[in-house]
C-alpha cells in the first residue's frame, strides 16, 4: 500500500490542524477541502477573507469544517505580537515592525505552530524557498542534539510497484554542507523515515564512488566522515537505524549491483533513504525523478526542527500539496518519537 493511502487511514484516527499561509492560492484551497473532507483535521487558511471565499466559489468548492483566519483580525493577533518582541532577535524591533512582522502570513502561521494552536504549516506555494522557511529558521527551535535544518522528499510508488518508498535528503536547504551538516542531516532523515513508516531506515550516504578507500576527493573525503559520525552518534542513542556509506546510488538500491561491486551490509541495494554529498545532486537528481520517474514525490519536509513544517514548490499540484500535508500533519502524531523535549519558541 502506497505511504500517503496508509497514512491517510491513520490520521483520519489522529486528526490534526494544518495551517497554510497561502490560503487564497487555489490549489491550497482544492488541497483544504480534499483534506477536510476526508475528515483528517481542521485545514487553517490564511490571508484575505474575501478573496477566499471568492476563489472558493469559483473552483465550486465548500468552506465547511475550513477555518479561515486574516491575521490583523485574529483575536491572537496582539498576543502574537508581544510574544514575538519577546524573542531576543527581535528586541530591536519597533512596536509597528513587530506588527508588520507577525501581519505576514508565513510569520503569523510560524507563531500559530510555536504556541501549539496548529500542529503543522505547509507553506511555499507562491513565494521562494528562503521566505518560506525564514520565519521558521527564525522562531522555532531545532530538534534536541540537532544544529542542521534541511530538507527531504518522499517518492512514493503506486500498489503495482516492486519498490517501496524512498526519502531523499538535502534537496533544498544547504548548498555545501559540511561532515557534521551532512551527518545531522542523515540522522533526521532517519528519525523521520522511522516514524513516518514504522520500518528499520537504511541511509545510503551517496556518492560518486563505492567504498574506494584509495579516493582522496574532497567530496569523497566528506562523505566518508559524514558516515562514521553518524554510525557513532547511532550506536550512542542507540537508534534502530542502519547507516552505510560511501556508496553509489546503484549499488544502494540494485541488490545485483551491490554483490557486483562486493559490497556487503545491510544497506546495499536495500537502502530506502538517500542523502546526496550536496545540493546540486540532491536537487537535480530529485526534480529529474520527477519529470522521468514513474514515483510521485511529496515534499519538501522540514527536518531539524521541533515542530512539523514542510515547503513545497511553486510548482506543486493540489494533489503534490494534499500528500505533503499528510506527510507533515503525521509528524505530529505520537510526536515524542521525533520531538522528546521539545520547546515552542526559540529564544
Amino acid at each position: 500500500m502506497p505511504l500517503i493511502q496508509k497514512l491517510t487511514e491513520k490520521l483520519a484516527r489522529h486528526p490534526k490542524r494544518i495551517v497554510f499561509p497561502e490560503g487564497s492560492d487555489p490549489r491550497i484551497i482544492q488541497a483544504a477541502r480534499l483534506f477536510a473532507s476526508r475528515q483528517l483535521g481542521v485545514p487553517i487558511l490564511l490571508g484575505d477573507r474575501a478573496l477566499i471565499k471568492s476563489n472558493a466559489r469559483r473552483l465550486g468548492l465548500s468552506l465547511d469544517h475550513i477555518r479561515i483566519i486574516e491575521p490583523t483580525r485574529s483575536d491572537e493577533f496582539e498576543g502574537f505580537v508581544k510574544r514575538f518582541q519577546g524573542l531576543r532577535r527581535f528586541r530591536g524591533l519597533s512596536q509597528k515592525e513587530c506588527h508588520e512582522y507577525v501581519a505576514d502570513t508565513n510569520y503569523f502561521a510560524t507563531m500559530m505552530i510555536a504556541t501549539m494552536q496548529a500542529d503543522a504549516i505547509l507553506s511555499g506555494a507562491t513565494t521562494s524557498a528562503s521566505s518560506a522557511i525564514r520565519p521558521l529558521l527564525k522562531i522555532i527551535p531545532k530538534q534536541e542534539g540537532v544544529e542542521t535544518v534541511s530538507s527531504l522528499q518522499i517518492l512514493d510508488f503506486d500498489e503495482d510497484s516492486h519498490r517501496s518508498e524512498l526519502f531523499l535528503s538535502d534537496c533544498a536547504v544547504i548548498p555545501n554542507p559540511t561532515p557534521e551538516q551532512l551527518s545531522d542531516i542523515a540522522v533526521t532523515a532517519a528519525l523521520l523515515r522511522t516514524h513516518l513508516t514504522n520500518e528499520v531506515a537504511r541511509v545510503a550516504m551517496l556518492s560518486f564512488t563505492t567504498k574506494n578507500e584509495n579516493s582522496r576527493n574532497p567530496s569523497v573525503l566528506k562523505v566518508r566522515a559524514a558516515t562514521e559520525m553518524a554510525k557513532k552518534r547511532v550506536q550512542e542513542k542507540k537508534w534502530p537505524f542502519l547507516i552505510d556509506g560511501d556508496l553509489q546510488v546503484d549499488a544502494a538500491l540494485d541488490p545485483q549491483t551491490a554483490e557486483m561491486k562486493n559490497v556487503g551490509g545491510e544497506v546495499a541495494g536495500r537502502a530506502n533513504v538517500l542523502i546526496f554529498p550536496d545540493l546540486n545532486s540532491g536537487n537535480i537528481s530529485s526534480k529529474m525523478i520527477q519529470i522521468l520517474g514513474g514515483a510521485h514525490c511529496y515534499g519538501h519536509l522540514l527536518s531539524g526542527l521541533s515542530r512539523p513544517a514542510a515547503e513545497i514548490s511553486r510548482g506543486a499540484s493540489a494533489h503534490d500539496i494534499f500528500g505533503t500535508a499528510v506527510l507533515v500533519c503525521a509528524q505530529a502524531i505520537d510526536r515524542k518519537f521525533l520531538y522528546p523535549r521539545e520547546s515552542g519558541i526559540s529564544e
